[in-house]
This record gives C-alpha cells, structure tokens and sequence, in this order.
C-alpha cells in the first residue's frame, strides 16, 4: 500500500528531477548501452517499490543515490563475469568546458580506466566525491561511517594518483 504522504505523480516528478543521476550510476557499472538501459530500468523499478518506505529523514536524492547504487553494486555481483567500464565523457558536463584539449582528453581517460580498477566501494565513494557530496551524504548513501570514509578515500585518492601517474 503506498504511503498517502507519497503520490505517483510525486515520484515521477522526483525520479525525472534526479534522472540525471541515475544515468551516471548506469554509465559507472555499465558499459554498453543496453545494459545501461536495463540497469536505468531497475534503478526505478526499485525506487518505486521502496517509495512507500521513504520517510524524508534524509534528501530525496540521498535515498535515491543508496538505492540506486545498491541496485548496480548487486548486479554486478550477480554479473560477476562481466567487465565494468567507464566511459571517457561520463563526467563531462562538471570536468570540462569548451576549451578542452585533446591531452585533457586524454588524462580523462587515463583517471577513468584508473576509476575502473577500483574497488565497488571505492568507484561508489570516488563518484559521490565528483558529484561534490559531503561525507556526511556519503555515510547517508553507503552505510560507512565518515572516519572510515574519510581514510578509505584518502587510500583510493593515492591509488588513483599512483595509477594515473606518468610512467
């Protein structure tokens, strides 16, 4: 039975407010557009079905972030053998401006395959730092208390600059 505190019509408006999201998640732990699709699908499939549950203790898109990247992080691990790629533009509208170069292209590329060899845990932690969430959102969104977030990013930090760095 749906909460009378939350409408269909208010769903809808919330998921296409946040839509945006929800396709940076897939583009994360998809890699082809088909998969993106169907993984998009079950982000909202499992939205609806926990949106009776939402009791607006914490931001709508909080929630949403914690469903949505439960949602991937359980299909990739039902999914096992497949491989999860980052595509070089996911984070294209906050990362560049017009005047991009080829070699900012580049080291694009470079952070993403390095992204790619992270751990679910730390590819979820360093996608909620590029959307600019505190540690305080990432604790809401992950479960993991913010002194421990705080040394796990700080550990996938020098993974990724060991990774990207020049040889």
């Amino acid at each position: 039975m749906l909460n009378q505190n939350h409408t269909e019509q208010e769903f809808l408006h919330q998921v296409d407010a946040h839509k945006g999201m929800i396709h940076k998640v897939c583009h994360v732990y998809c890699h082809n557009p088909g998969d993106r699709d169907d993984l998009f699908q079950e982000i909202v499939i499992q939205l609806w079905k926990a949106w009776p549950g939402f009791r607006g203790e914490s931001r709508f898109s909080t929630w949403m972030y914690r469903i949505a990247l439960n949602t991937a992080i359980s299909g990739l691990r039902r999914n096992r053998h497949q491989t999860v790629y980052l595509e070089p533009g996911l984070f294209s509208d906050s990362l560049r401006d017009e005047s991009d170069t080829i070699e900012k292209e580049e080291k694009l590329a470079t952070l993403y395959a390095a992204i790619r060899r992270l751990s679910e845990l730390e590819r979820a932690m360093i996608m909620l730092y590029l959307e600019d969430k505190t540690y305080e959102e990432m604790e809401e969104i992950l479960g993991v208390n913010q002194n421990s977030l705080r040394v796990k990013m700080n550990r996938a930090k020098e993974k990724l600059r060991r990774l990207t760095k020049p040889s």
